[in-house]
């Protein structure tokens, strides 16, 4: 029989020995096989895997969600924080929007029960008519977040490499800094945050600093053409302070409408802002800010060139982001992850406006939970600015977990964990110190129950079959 169209020449490969008897290829083969699990613990270089790096107590197939609970602390803005445990032992952390109620995740106890937490898309999904702008989508951000930290104890992977790659190693940070009515005192506050190491500047332009100065407010709070000067004194004492070449974004102007806005922004490009947040205050979430209203945004942002940033208070990207993005009514969107959809979510919400050439700062003021949550987010965005931390003066704030390097912001950067989950535990005995609501973790079972649904039949019920007769059935 021909060999010519086999493909294989025996006598054309120099790696074929016919002396090589089937018993011996055989033996081979016994012997390749005895070195596959050494193998199989060897890296492409080499390396020995890490034992330790998968939770090989647990069965992922046969993993369950048996309960959800959860504790608040008490704090500047108070962390509402969620344990969802499971049959295996292994539980994860989650944090709901700060300021915001723990029930918002307990609500939803009774949808995710049973499950298993590595489905995690098909959770949220399931979970995701059950959320709203502002702080209603805080209880599918904390759930987003414990699912992921379950994920990654369980695969042995950091909370990151769940849903991508890492473009950076450490996260920027820009902190809270208490206002001041005297120019010099608020910008020798913002020198001390300098010099505490931090690159990128945040402060407050409230009208409550120029109230009590004749003509600066107009009868709406509104700073006049007057107050804008008095504002322009707070910014210039700035930035002689920490230098016009660093980055200095503002927030906080009053009840401003449409033309207010423009008039403030264009009254800001003298001194070259990073950002000016939030500047419309009247729409569609009511006071306090109006993400939604992205007409309005567009007009104000196509009047000015200090670029205009909004979104704190926005869930997902269908429901929230999507008009101002994709009309490119904003220069930054501004993401919280514990309100935009926790680390899924909003990482799907920046790869969307990557795309139209928006980058994304990071709006935060919770616990180290949804920080660090938050940090392994950023980790895998493009286009990143800067995360917000409303905690710098609170001494205890990095001591109510265990885990990251401490301090946890160290010279205005915070490293990104490679340990499985979101690399946090819990300090018990912080914690416990500063609980606003008595009892730790305690059971849950007034939530066992539904209390939001959709369509869900309730049993037996009176009625006519199909031969005319009353029947109790379902």
């Amino acid at each position: 029989m021909s060999n010519s169209n086999s493909g294989f020449n025996p006598g054309s490969n120099p790696g074929f020995n016919p002396g090589v008897k089937r018993r011996g290829i055989l033996g081979m083969m016994a012997g390749t096989a005895a070195l596959a699990p050494l193998m199989a613990e060897q890296t492409a270089g080499g390396q020995p895997l890490q034992s330790g790096a998968v939770n090989r107590n647990s069965a992922p197939s046969q993993l369950r969600i048996t309960d959800m609970r959860a504790i608040r602390i008490a704090s500047n803005y108070d962390y509402p924080i969620i344990r969802i445990d499971t049959n295996q032992g292994v539980y994860g952390l989650g944090e709901a929007r700060d300021a915001g109620n723990e029930g918002m995740a307990l609500v939803l106890k009774p949808h995710i029960v049973g499950r298993n937490p590595l489905e995690i898309e098909p959770i949220l999904d399931r979970i995701r008519n059950f959320t709203n702008q502002r702080r209603f989508g805080g209880g599918y951000s904390a759930l987003d977040i414990a699912l992921h930290d379950i994920a990654g104890k369980v695969y042995g992977v950091p909370a990151w490499r769940l849903v991508g790659s890492q473009y950076r190693s450490r996260v920027r940070c820009y902190c809270d800094t208490t206002e001041s009515s005297d120019p010099k005192v608020y910008a020798a506050r913002m020198a001390a945050r300098k010099k505490m190491g931090f690159t990128f500047f945040k402060m407050d332009i409230m009208p409550s600093m120029i109230r009590n100065r004749p003509g600066g407010l107009n009868t709406r709070g509104v700073a006049t053409a007057k107050g804008l000067q008095m504002y322009g004194e707070h910014i210039q004492a700035v930035r002689d302070a920490i230098g016009w070449d660093q980055p200095l974004a503002a927030d906080h102007f009053g009840p401003l409408d449409v033309n207010d806005a423009i008039r403030h922004a264009r009254y800001f490009e003298q001194y070259e802002l990073a950002w000016a947040e939030d500047l419309l205050q009247v729409g569609t979430l009511g006071s306090g800010d109006a993400p939604k209203n992205w007409r309005a945004y567009k007009e104000i942002k196509e009047s000015t060139v200090t670029p205009i940033n909004t979104g704190e208070s926005l869930f997902g990207l269908e429901e929230g982001f999507r008009p101002l993005i994709e009309n490119n009514a904003v220069d930054i969107i501004h993401t919280d992850p514990l309100t935009s959809g926790g680390i899924r979510e909003t990482k799907r919400i920046s790869d969307f406006a990557s795309m139209y050439g928006i980058p994304t700062a990071v709006h935060f003021a919770g616990s180290p939970v949804g920080c660090m949550a938050s940090v392994h987010m950023i980790a895998t965005i493009k286009d990143f600015v800067a995360m917000e931390n409303h905690a710098v003066d609170i001494p205890w704030w990095g001591d109510l977990v265990t885990g990251p390097a401490k301090p946890i912001i160290q010279d205005g950067y915070i490293q990104v964990p490679n340990t499985p989950g979101i690399g946090v535990e819990l300090n018990e005995e912080a914690c416990k110190a500063h609980l606003r609501v008595p009892g730790y973790f305690e059971p849950t079972p007034q939530y066992d129950k539904f209390i939001l649904d959709e369509f869900r039949t309730g049993g037996p019920y009176p009625h006519l079959d199909e031969n005319g007769k009353l029947v109790n059935t379902r």
